[in-house]
């Protein structure tokens, strides 16, 4: 294994840490959703111009991908808290903005009567 497979694989693991530490930050985050790392190979062929099929010189970051899978459904003492089971988001306005979508669904009343989310 040269220097350029060693680095290569470092570097993809500090990404996959920095995925894994976003979704421990956001673990009490109503409504957030996991993200995994998605890796690729890399080829000679793509450092050394178009060639024959070389040997992988290592692994790269390909995307991050969010995880929509159903969560648990709990019960709340607030009768606006509402929650989404199976696929769908809550479509969400500021009256500025285009239309803005999360399945965050912690409604309250403001102080103007709106109803509004913590986002």
């Amino acid at each position: 294994m040269g220097f350029q497979q060693g680095l290569s694989g470092l570097n993809a693991t500090s990404k996959n840490l920095e995925v894994i530490g976003n979704n421990i930050a956001n673990v009490n985050t109503y409504g957030a959703k996991a993200a995994r790392a998605e890796f690729a190979d890399m080829y000679a062929s793509a450092m050394n111009g178009a060639g024959a099929n070389s040997i992988g010189i290592g692994v790269t970051l390909q995307s991050v991908s969010q995880q929509f899978t159903q969560g648990n459904i709990s019960a709340t003492q607030n009768p606006m808290d509402l929650a989404i089971n199976g696929a769908g988001f809550f479509q969400v306005t500021d009256g500025r903005n285009p239309t803005m979508y999360t399945r965050n669904g912690q409604f309250k009343v403001d102080r103007e009567g709106f109803v509004v989310n913590g986002q």
